[in-house]
Order: C-alpha cells, then sequence, then structure tokens
C-alpha cells in the first residue's frame, strides 16, 4: 500500500536534507518532485496542485525547528498536510441510539461488496453486538447463496427471501433484526452501474423505506482516478456517509485514498488489505500519512498484536525473559502469533525507519515456514535445551523439517545471539521489561 508514492517522496526529501537552509528556490525544487510523485500516485490534478500551493505557503513562512534540518522541516509539514487531505481524523461507523443500526453496503459490481459485508460483519461481532445481514441482492446469480456462506465463515446469520423486490427484502430484514432483537444489519445490496438510473432508484427507495444509518460505498482502490468519480456519482444520488477502499494491498500507488475526502466530501471508514475475514483496517488519517511517508504506523501494529496475543502468556514470556529461560518452544510460540497478524512486509512496514528500508527488498514469509518446521522436528527436550543438540540430532532434524544442515546451524546461532542479547537487557534492568507484541 502506497509504496511507489512512498519511494518517489523519499527521494524528493532526499534532495531537501542535503540543504543547510530553507529557501524559496530549493522549496520550490523540492516541491515540483513531491508534485509528480502525487500525479503518478494517480492523485486528482486539483488535489495536487491545492496540496502543494498549501505546503509551499507554510514552508516558505516558517523558519525552521531547532533540531530540524531543511528536509525534516518540509516532512513535517508535508505530513500535516497529508493528514488534513486524508481527512484529518477517524470517521467512526455510526451506532443508532435504539437498536438496530443499519448499515447500506452500494457500489459497482466486482467492487467486493458481499466480501466487505462478512469482514464488516466479523468486526462488528468481536465487539459483542448480534450481526444480521441481509441478502438483497436479486440479479446476481447465486449472490444470496454466495453471502449465505460468507455469513456462515465468520459465524453470523443471513437473512434470505427468494422474491425479487429488493426493497421489500430488505425492509423484511430490517423488521426481522427488530424483533428478534439484533444490534447491527448489514443490506447487501446489487452491484450497479451509476449511471443505470433504473437500479439507482431501487437504493433511492431503500434509503427512503429502510433509513439506514450507514450509506457506505465499496470502491476497487486499484482504479485510482475511476473510484473517485463513482464516488462522486454515487454521492449525488444518495448521499453517502462513508466509502470502503478494498484491494488496497495490491494498490502501490494510493490515489484513490488521497483524492476521495478532497474531492467528494466522503471520508473513507475502512480499507481492505487482502481477501481473510479480518483483513480489514479503520482509516486513520495521521496514521495512514505516516506509513506514505515511511514513518511506520505503531498504533496500528499494537492493535493487531493485542488481537492475537493473549495478555496472560504475554505477562508469562516477559517473566521468562527477565529470568532468561526463554526457549526454542517460546520463539516458536512467538513466531506463530505474528504470522496472524498478517504477512510479515506489512508488519515491518509498520516499524518506524523500517518501511523505507524495504524498498527493492524481498521479504520471504515462506523462511519462518522453514523455521517453524525446524523446531517442529525437535525433541521437546531439544527445544528447552537447544544445547544438546549434537551432529547427529542436527542431520535428523533437518531430514525431519526438509530443510538443510546448514540452515539448522543458522537458526541454532540466531537464537544464541537472542539470548545473548536478552541477557545483557537482563543486567541493564530487565525486572520493569514487558511484551507488549509477539517478538
Amino acid at each position: 500500500m502506497f509504496e511507489d508514492l512512498s519511494q518517489k517522496l523519499e527521494g524528493a526529501f532526499k534532495k531537501l536534507r542535503g540543504r543547510g537552509v530553507l529557501t524559496p528556490e530549493n522549496i520550490k525544487e523540492g516541491l515540483r518532485e513531491v508534485r509528480r510523485a502525487l500525479l503518478e500516485a494517480d492523485v486528482n490534478f486539483k488535489v495536487a496542485k491545492d496540496f502543494i500551493k498549501r505546503v509551499e505557503e507554510k514552508a516558505s513562512g516558517q523558519e525552521v525547528l531547532k533540531g530540524l534540518n531543511p528536509g525534516q522541516q518540509v516532512v513535517k509539514i508535508v505530513h500535516e498536510e497529508l493528514v488534513g487531505l486524508l481527512g484529518g481524523e477517524l470517521v467512526p461507523l455510526a451506532k443508532a441510539d435504539s437498536p438496530p443500526t443499519v448499515l447500506m453496503v452500494v457500489g459497482l459490481q466486482g467492487a467486493g461488496k458481499t466480501t466487505l459485508c462478512g469482514k464488516l460483519a466479523q468486526r462488528i461481532k468481536k465487539s459483542g453486538r448480534r450481526v444480521l445481514l441481509v441478502a438483497a441482492d436479486v440479479y446476481r446469480p447465486a449472490a444470496m447463496d454466495q453471502l449465505k456462506v460468507v455469513g456462515e465463515g465468520v459465524g453470523v446469520e443471513v437473512f434470505i427471501q427468494r422474491i425479487d423486490d429488493a426493497v421489500k427484502i430488505c425492509r423484511a430484514g430490517v423488521e426481522e433484526a427488530n424483533n428478534r432483537g439484533f444490534d447491527v444489519v448489514i443490506l447487501d445490496t446489487a452491484g450497479r452501474l451509476h449511471i443505470d438510473d433504473e437500479l439507482m432508484g431501487e437504493l433511492q427507495q431503500i434509503e427512503s423505506d429502510v433509513k439506514p444509518h450507514e450509506t457506505l460505498l465499496v470502491v476497487d482502490g486499484l482504479t485510482g482516478q475511476d473510484a473517485v468519480n463513482v464516488a462522486e456519482s454515487f454521492n449525488e444520488k444518495l448521499g453517502l456517509t462513508g466509502a470502503v477502499l478494498t484491494k488496497m494491498d495490491g494498490d502501490a500507488r494510493g490515489g484513490a485514498a488521497l483524492s476521495m475526502r478532497h474531492v467528494t466530501g466522503v471520508p473513507i471508514k475502512f480499507v481492505g488489505v487482502g481477501e481473510k475475514s479480518d483483513a480489514l483496517e479503520e482509516f486513520h488519517p495521521d496514521r495512514m500519512a505516516s506509513r506514505i511517508l515511511g514513518m511506520g504506523d505503531v498504533l496500528t501494529l499494537v492493535e493487531k498484536a493485542q488481537e492475537v496475543v493473549d495478555q496472560d502468556e504475554a505477562m508469562k514470556m516477559a517473566e521468562k525473559l527477565r529470568k532468561q529461560q526463554f526457549s526454542l518452544e517460546d520463539f516458536l510460540t512467538q513466531m506463530q502469533q505474528i504470522k496472524k497478524m498478517g504477512p510479515l512486509e506489512d508488519i515491518l512496514k509498520m516499524i518506524p525507519g523500517v518501511g523505507n528500508k524495504l524498498s527493492g527488498m524481498s521479504i520471504d514469509d515462506k523462511a519462518m515456514g522453514r523455521i517453524e518446521a525446524i523446531i517442529q522436528s525437535m525433541t521437546r527436550g531439544e527445544r528447552e535445551t537447544p544445547t544438546i543438540i549434537n551432529g547427529s540430532r542436527r542431520k535428523r532434524i533437518a531430514r525431519g523439517s526438509g530443510t538443510s544442515i546448514q540452515e539448522v546451524n543458522q537458526l541454532l546461532k540466531q537464537f544464541r545471539d537472542a539470548q545473548k542479547m536478552m541477557k545483557m537487557l537482563g543486567k541493564r534492568g530487565g525486572k520493569g521489561m514487558k511484551l507488549p507484541l509477539p517478538f
């Protein structure tokens, strides 16, 4: 997400960092590069132009802050303006004063609406609320059955009425939720072109009858400016309350995210970052701006960790670290928890100072699988006391894991180095050491 833009911005800032002072000339030169980077990322031309104008005005009117070089000063200003461009702050989902809260999901065919309904349902269910999915796509063959499968996958009930009237289905679904005490209803409507007046009229009728608390437009982030144009058209006819950008894990440019709020006034509420049911992130403008500028995103990283880490286990692990009793068995447990957080490359990019250093590097997630296989090929005693692993044991472990003796040796060496580091930390006052993340 945003890789191309991040690399190009980093190149522009590098030139500015070499300057001794900020002058109108070098500011203009640096911002020309930033403007080019934005346009190549498929950001709306007017949005890019206004953005550069605001940054230039701020940069020209400020003295360089103490402790910052000229490049850092411009990065600071660009960060502030990016946050504003992306919407300023998180806009959470609406919540009805009296349940159920009704969410209507709309968009073009193939944008990922049904998948998004499942992801939303799972997210809301985790917060302890009861969710009902309503199958309101009466046009696509097997659409209702697809939603049923999605609902079963996330453990959420699906309301189905096999009739050809989407308005009646939505009305009946909300009534069902009201009668049975559901907290949230998600209406999965049919995909449609924004220029199809008849089908857009159907959505307007549903909106009029059901009065949803949220009308969420799902758009494919890979389509760039087209996504923004679609949002404008839907917003004119429906009055959208939010947008969800899907397939953002495959979008290296990010033009749709950077243009959406400024052009349409519609806040981005979520971004889809993968196919799994939990691959949905709230859209925090400040965190996204930090990611774009290679500053990482510690808060999202901590939230991901909290979802997969058992706090009691974390405290036990911290105690083991303090007493230098961390074994390969513990290492395996920690690694399995990291895997639950998503691809390793995505996790590393959230660590400040790491994201922009990964440019052009290939992060091998399969390497974690090989390490897992090596440890799982060891006996319990070998995992607890790796020092007993002699030459013949190494051969057996390599054979059992489908790896080489060199890979087994490398893992054991890395583990010994890690133990030495933990020992040093313990001597420096490890009593207060905690383990907030599964590393």
